[in-house]
């Protein structure tokens, strides 16, 4: 029979963040932490589920989704500035 391990509430935590906030994947975590395959998964449940019933956690998970957000807009926005500052290179070129 599998040995179940238990984790402490900071450690828990701490994963759920890397995953809602930092946009990680389930797969990575589970590797880098060596986690059983599902234990992520009802970690991000369960804060879920308790999110419904406390304001303070309601409000901590809609801080992480909206860090989220806000990193995939900047990497967007970088990558959007790269292309154009080639852009204008290239076209700078093409006028001289």
């Amino acid at each position: 029979m599998p040995q179940t391990k238990n984790y402490e509430p900071e450690f828990k935590k701490k994963i759920v963040r890397l995953y809602l906030e930092e946009g990680r994947t389930i797969k990575s975590l589970n590797e880098e932490y060596r986690l059983g395959d599902g234990t992520v998964r009802k970690w991000v449940r369960a804060f879920r589920e308790e999110c419904e019933t406390n304001p303070e956690l309601k409000e901590t998970k809609d801080i992480y989704e909206e860090n989220r957000r806000l990193r995939r807009e900047l990497e967007e926005m970088k990558k959007e500035n790269t292309f154009l500052k080639k852009a204008a290179a290239f076209f700078a070129r093409e006028i001289d």
